[in-house]
């Protein structure tokens, strides 16, 4: 189901109140009637739509996890190497340089497009192409971005300034750009080698019945590295988009995180039992990402400056579709997402049903069967908490939909900033 996205920059519980307050505005003192013209021009900016130095700290912990889950991943390859298991050491290897691969060329196709926008030249750093040719082939693009937001954020958030409202707003709004892009960099990875990394590793630790150190440490640190890229592209999505209001903290979006990470984690298990049972159900997998990808090429997505860029955009769609929903473009999904969770039910109860009828003697061990009950439990409870949150926790629309979603009507303005984050993948 699609985002709905009403166009307030106050929050809800002001505006709800705020024509009667305007009915009373002539009897209020001049001081009252001036905080009331603030409420209701949004002059000041919302404390929700600040970049604040907890969301700065949080940056820090992103990157953190970031460097930990790859370098917990280059570490366990290194171990493969050397017990002489070469095709797990590619295969692992393989993940790593296939998330750092995609994620470079979205990060210099989109500073290569800002350079050439003056609007948006000012939020790049100071460097030739060359320059950023060179630090992304180094795999430096995502530690670039990193370093260009923690450098701007600090001197907003750990410095005083006399900045009028309207200037602290826009360097606020400024700050949650370069974070959504960078967010979804992180999101991306997180899908193209973190979900796959946890894949492979629960495929070899269930089929050895045992698990190292570094196997778990690899498989907890992909663990927070989704989850962490799953919250962070949400909330800085929605706060860097003018038309959108916040979810707030707390509750809605703890559901939002236990319906994701419950639903992805089902489904991974289901995938490493289908694979303990053949190797051969990567053809299954294989057609999931290619139905994703269809999906996307035939919704005709329009996110990319070039063709070929488009089309690896929409193979990256396809493998985020493989093991989670995520709306593609701004229009209504609800009978897509429905589709969707009952394939994906489908494919969990047919892993179980078929490790029973040709490998009964493997539901015996302690090992499966705690797996088996996470597959039951994590698809029952990721439902659960998907349709709480649609139906009670989701902001609800109270203006026409606007185009801030994925490839929705406009005019167009590729090479804008604003434009590139109102065509992201809705959460």
């Amino acid at each position: 189901m699609a985002p709905e996205l009403p166009d307030s920059t106050t929050k809800l519980s002001t505006t709800a109140f705020i024509p009667d307050l305007q009915k009373e505005a002539t009897f209020l003192p001049s001081s009252q009637d001036n905080l009331l013209n603030k409420m209701t021009d949004g002059s000041e900016t919302a404390p929700e739509n600040q970049y604040t130095k907890l969301r700065w700290l949080l940056t820090i912990a992103g990157l953190i996890f970031y460097v930990v889950d790859i370098w917990t991943d280059v570490l366990l390859a290194l171990k493969y190497f050397q017990e002489k298991h070469f095709v797990w050491t590619g295969l692992t290897l393989m993940f790593v340089l296939a998330g750092l691969l995609v994620t470079q060329i979205f990060s210099y196709a989109w500073y290569s497009g800002d350079m050439n926008d003056p609007e948006e030249k000012e939020n790049v750093p100071r460097m030739s192409k060359g320059g950023f040719a060179a630090l992304h082939v180094f795999g430096m693009g995502i530690f670039t971005r990193y370093y260009h937001l923690l450098k701007q954020g600090f001197k907003v958030v750990w410095t005083s300034n006399s900045s009028s409202d309207e200037e602290k707003k826009a360097v606020h709004h400024k700050l949650f750009c370069l974070a959504a892009d960078l967010s979804m960099l992180k999101l991306f990875e997180s899908f193209i080698e973190s979900v796959p990394q946890l894949l492979l590793q629960l495929y070899i630790v269930m089929g050895r019945s045992e698990c190292s150190v570094m196997q778990c440490l690899s498989m907890v640190f992909s663990f927070f590295n989704v989850a962490w890229a799953l919250v962070d592209y949400r909330r800085c999505l929605r706060r860097s988009l003018p038309q959108t209001i916040e979810m707030p903290s707390g509750l809605p979006t703890a559901v939002y995180l236990f319906y994701k990470l419950c639903t992805i984690t089902s489904h991974i298990l289901s995938c490493t039992l289908l694979l303990i049972l053949n190797t051969y159900s990567t053809i299954a997998l294989t057609i999931l990402w290619l139905l994703g990808t269809i999906w996307a090429h035939s919704l005709k997505t329009n996110f990319c400056s070039s063709r070929s860029l488009e089309f690896l955009y929409r193979a990256v769609i396809g493998v985020i579709l493989t093991f989670t929903f995520f709306n593609v473009k701004g229009q209504n999904t609800r009978a897509e997402m429905i589709i969707y969770y009952l394939i994906h039910s489908y494919i969990n109860i047919s892993a179980l049903i078929l490790l029973a009828l040709f490998k009964p003697e493997l539901m015996m061990t302690t090992f499966l069967l705690t797996v088996i009950g996470l597959i039951v439990g994590c698809s029952v409870l990721g439902l659960v908490f998907l349709v709480l949150y649609y139906l009670f926790l989701h902001p609800k629309e109270t203006e026409p939909r606007v185009s801030d979603e994925v490839d929705g009507p406009g005019n167009n303005t590729r090479n804008e900033t604003n434009k590139r984050i109102s065509n992201f993948i809705q959460p």
